[in-house]
């Protein structure tokens, strides 16, 4: 796995580059926003380790500029603002996972590998069809009866789960378990969110529906 960290502390940046490399890792370091995007540009990564407070350029512009570009790479966002609605407005610029500082090591290293696993999986790549929904996990596309629709990360790794339930029905923990892919972040209000961000997206009539008691499912 090849690991990007953006990150301006630099004895943090460097403290977690070793610490990946001692688990087997590839890590490089950047220390600003637009060097960044330039490693980017020019290197294979698999997972980015996004501070968002970024010198040159803010952490959002760069994940902005990720999606935009429809880059492979997956984000996890790095920040001090851990609030509820902190965390969402990070997942709805398009980030993967976030993670609040202070944290512990052993929890960035598990959400590194659960979304390295994540991106190795799209990588093989297939589409997936259901009820005018027509998503292609390999160039990360979605449409509805031929409509593109643009989804962030998270959208898209939900609605890959709701459609590979082939009509059943997944509840938020289930949801939780598939798409976060970590024990750390247990909120079922982003969950919430994040259904209902993609609901309206794809439009109408509704094709994500809610069976209470047991969960969401594309019908």
């Amino acid at each position: 796995m090849r690991v990007l960290i953006v990150e301006d502390e630099q004895d943090l940046a460097r403290t977690l580059a070793t610490g990946l490399r001692d688990e087997g890792i590839h890590a490089e370091v950047c220390g600003d926003g637009a060097a960044a995007l330039a490693h980017l540009g020019a290197n294979d990564v698999d997972v980015v380790v996004l501070d968002r407070d970024l010198p040159v350029l803010h952490g959002d512009a760069v994940c902005r500029a990720l999606i935009a570009a429809e880059h492979p790479a997956r984000v996890l966002m790095l920040t001090a603002a851990g609030s509820l609605s902190d965390r969402v407005s990070g997942l709805d610029l398009g980030a993967d996972d976030y993670l609040a500082k202070p944290f512990a090591y052993v929890e960035l290293l598990a959400r590194i590998r659960a979304l390295g696993r994540r991106g190795g999986e799209a990588s093989r790549g297939r589409v997936l069809e259901r009820a005018g929904i027509r998503l292609d996990t390999d160039r990360r596309t979605a449409e509805r009866d031929g409509r593109p629709v643009r989804l962030t990360p998270k959208e898209m790794a939900v609605l890959q789960a709701l459609l590979e339930a082939d009509g059943g029905a997944l509840s938020p923990t289930e949801l939780l378990d598939e798409v976060w892919e970590d024990p750390f972040d247990r909120s079922r209000g982003v969950v919430k969110v994040v259904v209902f961000s993609l609901r309206r997206k794809l439009g109408n009539p509704p094709v994500i529906q809610t069976e209470v008691g047991h969960g969401y499912r594309i019908g």
